[in-house]
């Protein structure tokens, strides 16, 4: 899903391709990617209210890729990163780790202070899945620009609001250069 400022949404439901709003002239190259994975749908959710949230900010473009499908391209383009996992057995998951393998190398020193959150959901409480990417985070010179979300169990309403508030403030402190 890449989002702009205003206009209209087409949909697809092939995950190949990207959702798309196309504004009439882009206003800027300042843009969030959002990577995550999503086997039952919970995750996807998530990063859906998370885009809901930053798309609330007019000055920002919102990349959203399932973690299989995002490439170091889309890294190496963005201004900041915000990444969502499930937790599986107190880890986070394969894909997610996947996308840091396939990338680390390419990014780590073009990539050096970007500004990345985290949103966590897990059936026990999520600090492994968090920990691990916080850990790797490191590793890439990143900087930790928000408190990140952890949520245990299966999200309520209040979880969903706390994602989508991590998104619209992050696309605010990316639009206003706080991050």
């Amino acid at each position: 899903m890449v989002l702009g400022s205003e206009n209209t949404i087409r949909e697809s439901r092939d995950w190949g391709q990207e959702y798309q709003r196309e504004p009439a002239v882009m206003e800027t190259a300042k843009t969030i990617l959002v990577v995550y994975h999503s086997q039952g749908g919970t995750m996807e959710n998530l990063a859906r209210r998370f885009v809901r949230g930053a798309a609330r900010e007019q000055g920002i473009s919102i990349q959203l890729k399932r973690a299989a499908d995002a490439r170091l391209e889309d890294l190496l383009g963005c201004s900041a990163i915000a990444i969502g996992s499930p937790e599986y057995f107190g880890t986070m998951a394969g894909l997610i780790k996947d996308f840091f393998d396939r990338t680390y190398e390419e990014a780590r020193q073009r990539t050096v202070g970007l500004p990345y959150v985290v949103f966590v959901c897990g059936g026990n409480d999520g600090r492994g899945a968090l920990m691990q990417i916080e850990r790797i985070a490191s590793g890439y010179s990143w900087k930790k620009a928000l408190e990140h979300v952890r949520i245990t169990g299966s999200p309520v309403e209040q979880d969903l609001v706390a994602v989508e508030e991590l998104g619209q403030t992050l696309a605010a402190g990316i639009d206003f250069g706080i991050f």
